[in-house]
């Protein structure tokens, strides 16, 4: 069967990631936690805490079956309610505010042959932005996606500024990726296999893009202030997942388990109240970048 197919790719790319990022990190180990779904599946959840550069992070995977909700039914526009689900979903929050938060997520849904897709992406959100780790961020996801269609990356990209946009900020949670929805061979010019392949590769960039982005920054020294910035910056991150984000949404009214859906809610973040960095500061310059439509290649 080919879910069973896809699940079992994404379970070797939740291994991979796990292998590596305990490598990358060199102190911090996942825990594991298997836990079944009432209604049908379960999955893997397995998270890294107090590492010696990831102060929590989680690599989830996920196989869950049964009825659709009401609420879904609607917001998919579709009768039939046995769904399959299945994805890896990832957010990395670490220590050094030098170091950037990432988030990908690679998923197959299906409730029939004719009603099924992909969906997944990858984006960054930098507590500071340098511009030539935007550069090779981006440039690596146009590199997986040019290997399937070079029209890709630039409607991906697209997708995710739209997306990972904090509406009653207008800011952009950081510096974007790509994001996709309901890939399907009639939309892709692409078989499923095909597309199982992409979205295989978009999990296998993962680890190579993040390590370097680790290396790159781990050995900088930072101030108290840039740890201020950093809590700071945090804080946007929960307000985009706990206000807009569908996968929470869909996980919390799907009778998910809640401690996964929530695993990528940082370990602590600050609201301070009308906080504005000074002009010309670093905080300033980076909060520059929080917009629509940089083309970082």
């Amino acid at each position: 069967m080919f879910k069973e197919e896809v699940a079992e790719r994404y379970k070797q790319i939740q291994d991979e990631i796990c292998r590596g990022l305990e490598i990358a990190d060199g102190k911090g180990k996942f825990e594991e936690e298997l836990w079944d779904r009432n209604g049908g599946g379960g999955g893997r959840t397995r998270i890294m805490q107090n590492g010696a550069i990831i102060e929590k992070g989680g690599v989830n995977f996920s196989a869950v079956h049964g009825k659709l909700p009401e609420s879904v039914k609607k917001a998919f526009n579709v009768t039939e309610e046995d769904f399959f689900a299945t994805g890896v979903s990832i957010v990395i929050h670490p220590n050094h505010p030098l170091v950037p938060i990432i988030h990908m997520n690679i998923r197959y849904f299906e409730l029939n042959e004719e009603t099924r897709w992909f969906g997944g992406g990858i984006d960054l959100t930098p507590h500071y932005v340098f511009e030539n780790d935007a550069r090779f961020f981006h440039y690596k996801l146009k590199q997986a996606c040019d290997e399937f269609n070079t029209d890709f990356y630039p409607k991906f990209k697209t997708h995710a500024d739209d997306y990972f946009f904090i509406k009653h900020r207008e800011e952009t949670r950081g510096i974007g990726g790509i994001f996709y929805d309901r890939l399907k061979p009639e939309s892709t010019n692409l078989t499923w296999e095909q597309i199982l392949d992409f979205s295989a590769n978009i999990g296998e960039t993962f680890l190579p893009i993040y390590t370097e982005l680790i290396d790159r920054n781990r050995n900088k020294e930072f101030t108290q202030l840039q740890k201020e910035w950093q809590y700071q910056r945090r804080s946007r991150y929960v307000e985009f997942n706990l206000v807009y984000d569908s996968g929470t949404k869909f996980g919390l009214e799907t009778n998910g388990r809640i401690e996964s859906i929530l695993m990528s809610l940082p370990p602590q973040a600050n609201w301070g109240y009308n906080v504005q960095p000074k002009p010309d500061s670093e905080e300033y310059k980076t909060q520059q970048f929080f917009k629509k439509g940089i083309n970082w290649i």
